[in-house]
């Protein structure tokens, strides 16, 4: 079950203390994240580039740190939810990173859309270290940060997650905690993937509700017959209704889209395996950053189809 932020974490019980947490990035997801995690009664330092997100977190509770270091110096497990992998890999390696700041036998749980390669190299550069790491890539918005209803892909080993249950569980959703296995990288394999397949739905989706509005038909009507058909999916159900009314999903940057597309590109190049249809994908993907430029909208190829079917 999910603990939202009038339950107590129930997997600390007695006089065993609540680990210290720290929490770098407090973005659209990490500032409700941090709220949630005062509510449930853990001590959690903040730090963030921005000045007046930092004051935000110190209105939910959170004690706001001079700078990263310090942060990293004195918290049992640092969470970071920052926008991707370069700023994790500055963030947290090499030796000026928060990394060489964690006292050994403290780990680091991230929650970024990261690149599983360089995650795996920070999990490397942690285990030398004698700190822990687990990688737990989001699932979820804005709206399920906010209520405490997100989904998780974690990666690490067995005793490095049951580390980081506490804290998971009052951020997600029931049964939104996803085991990916004992690798770091894996959850954020599974994300990749589950996105890159989400990508491929709207592209198809788009298209083929384009076709028939074409032939002569209502766009609502093809929907509701692609509801509970054998082309159903959670896309056609949350999704589709939203770009019949042309909502493109805001919540998210299409350059960041783009990013996560190329990653899965490259992993398929270094394994040599098809990406035959997300090369597809990934061009007009491309194409579409071309049109729009790096903004919010998840679902803007859809949009660029439409103006390519003549509006």
């Amino acid at each position: 079950m999910a603990h939202h932020e009038h339950d107590a974490p129930t997997s600390v019980s007695g006089a065993e203390r609540l680990p210290r947490l720290g929490v770098i990035g407090l973005g659209q997801m990490g500032l409700p994240i941090t709220a949630h995690l005062v509510r449930a009664g853990f001590a959690t330092a903040v730090f963030d580039v921005d000045p007046e997100r930092v004051r935000m977190a110190g209105e939910a509770g959170a004690v706001a740190a001079p700078d990263a270091h310090a942060l990293a110096a004195d918290v049992d497990i640092l969470i970071t939810v920052l926008p991707g992998a370069p700023e994790f890999a500055s963030v947290m390696s090499g030796a000026d990173g928060a990394i060489a700041r964690l006292r050994a036998g403290a780990g680091w749980l991230d929650l970024t859309s990261n690149d599983p390669r360089v995650a795996e190299h920070a999990a490397s550069e942690s285990s030398s270290r004698g700190v822990w790491a687990v990688g737990a890539p989001m699932g979820g918005g804005v709206g399920s940060a906010e209520t405490g209803m997100l989904e998780f892909f974690v990666g690490g080993d067995v005793a490095a997650r049951a580390r980081c249950e506490p804290v998971l569980q009052v951020l997600a959703r029931p049964g939104g905690i996803r085991d990916a296995g004992p690798a770091v990288a894996s959850g954020y394999t599974a994300k990749l993937l589950i996105n890159q397949l989400w990508f491929t739905q709207v592209a198809a989706y788009a298209e083929a509700a384009l076709l028939w509005r074409a032939l002569g038909n209502d766009p609502a009507w093809f929907e509701d017959l692609v509801t509970g058909s054998a082309a159903d999916s959670t896309f056609v159900r949350d999704y589709a209704g939203r770009l019949r009314v042309g909502d493109y999903a805001a919540s998210f940057g299409l350059d960041r889209c783009i990013d996560e597309i190329d990653i899965v590109s490259d992993l398929a190049d270094d394994r040599q395996t098809p990406f035959d249809v997300g090369r597809v994908i990934q061009r007009l993907h491309h194409d579409a950053l071309d049109r729009y430029g790096a903004v919010d909208g998840e679902m803007l190829v859809a949009k660029m189809l439409e103006e390519r079917a003549g509006g």
